[in-house]
């Protein structure tokens, strides 16, 4: 499905070619997250390291910015209703 990708990245690093295939996958399923589920994801990763609330939403909005298909920019608040309903 992805051998072009797969054939670059066996000529460019040590990976055979199985794993360069097993790395493709995981990270299109990493990417595969939907933004929900994303940002309640990192909301309890950054909960567990001790941030709160408004450190943790900051966090989110300007992550979500960066992720491989960014979604529409959600306000703080918005945030807040996908966590907590």
């Amino acid at each position: 499905m992805h051998d072009e990708l797969v054939d670059h990245l066996t000529r460019s690093s040590p990976l055979s070619r199985g794993e360069a295939l097993r790395v493709i996958q995981d990270v299109l399923a990493f990417f595969d997250e939907s933004t929900e589920e994303y940002v309640r994801r990192r909301h309890r990763e950054l909960q567990a390291q001790g941030l709160v609330n408004a450190e943790i939403f900051e966090q989110i909005a300007a992550d979500l910015r960066y992720r491989a298909v960014a979604p529409p920019e959600l306000t703080l608040r918005q945030l807040r209703r996908i966590v907590y309903g």
